[in-house]
């Protein structure tokens, strides 16, 4: 394992590399080039047990390719004709695997097995959300943002539920009471913008009714959750400033924007995970580098070994 992998996630390394076991991983759609690396770099530091599922001939040649053809593994060889997520959530139920991991599968391909009812993966009192951790240069801590991958739209309510899986996620990592902000394009409420109202809405909510043990503060603008300069020059007053935990975006456009953007052209580091569902499931885009699918893992095998979050 690289150790540039670890240096700004060290916290949630040090907790996967401290797990009792290895997390066995279900990868569902292995022939990628980009998430086997990331997998045997997680088995390379003890804290994930590889299950790599898809078309064995395609997988061992790719192994071939990175030099990984002698590392232990299963390979369990799929046909075309077999979802290879749906297989991958059907071993996870029957106890051969503890994890599941999207591999070289489209977004849709991969949620839709995921959230469907009858696999049972999803508590009936939870909604599933993505998580994504980010280290931003030049910002303090890690960031998370939420969501980027399911929610198109969604309502005051279902982003309240956004609100308690991403501070429950940051619990797990030791950040205790998370600072988390509800992004808008301005500071003030304006009924032109439903988001705006809503945030000033659960916001005050939030005082008499916690939604989680967090501090929660919008509407609010993106410069102003990262800067502390950029609030004093604004007279924007809030001690948070510039020392937010976690981004909810809006909605699905302006989250899967925040992050992409963050990633491709400020050399942010991040790993994706989902949120709410029974089993841990680690989740990145495919153009993403291996170490984007070694932190994912990291934090997924992290909250698993915890034993506080999943049932």
């Amino acid at each position: 394992m690289s150790e540039t992998y670890a240096k700004e996630f060290d916290g949630i390394v040090a907790k996967a590399r401290a797990a009792q076991k290895p997390m066995r991983v279900a990868v569902a759609g292995a022939a990628a080039e980009n998430i086997l690396k990331g997998v045997f770099d997680a088995q390379a530091d003890g804290f994930v047990e590889p299950i790599l599922i898809g078309k064995e001939a395609k997988i061992r040649e790719l192994l071939k390719q990175l030099g990984l053809e002698d590392r232990p593994c299963r390979i369990q060889n799929l046909d075309s004709s077999v979802n290879p997520v749906q297989y991958a959530i059907e071993m996870i139920r029957a106890g051969g695997a503890d994890a599941l991991m999207r591999g070289n599968t489209q977004t849709r391909d991969f949620l839709m097995p995921v959230l469907n009812k009858a696999n049972h993966l999803v508590r009936e009192d939870a909604l599933v959300t993505h998580v994504v951790f980010l280290k931003v240069p030049g910002y303090p801590k890690l960031l998370a943002v939420s969501d980027v991958t399911l929610l198109i739209n969604p309502n005051m309510e279902t982003r309240r539920e956004v609100v308690a899986n991403m501070a429950r996620a940051l619990n797990v990592f030791d950040v205790q009471k998370p600072n988390i902000a509800l992004l808008s394009l301005v500071e003030t409420p304006s009924f032109q913008m439903r988001d705006t109202v809503e945030d000033e809405t659960m916001v005050r909510q939030h005082a008499y009714r916690p939604i989680a043990d967090c501090n929660l503060v919008g509407p609010i603008a993106y410069d102003l959750i990262m800067s502390k300069e950029a609030a004093r020059l604004k007279g924007y007053d809030c001690p948070y400033c510039g020392d937010f935990d976690g981004i909810v975006a809006p909605n699905l456009m302006a989250g899967n924007l925040l992050v992409k953007v963050l990633q491709r052209n400020a050399g942010a580091t991040g790993c994706g995970i989902l949120v709410g569902a029974k089993i841990p499931i680690a989740i990145s885009s495919r153009s993403d580098a291996p170490e984007q699918t070694y932190l994912s893992l990291a934090a997924c095998t992290a909250m698993w070994a915890s034993g506080k979050y999943f049932k």
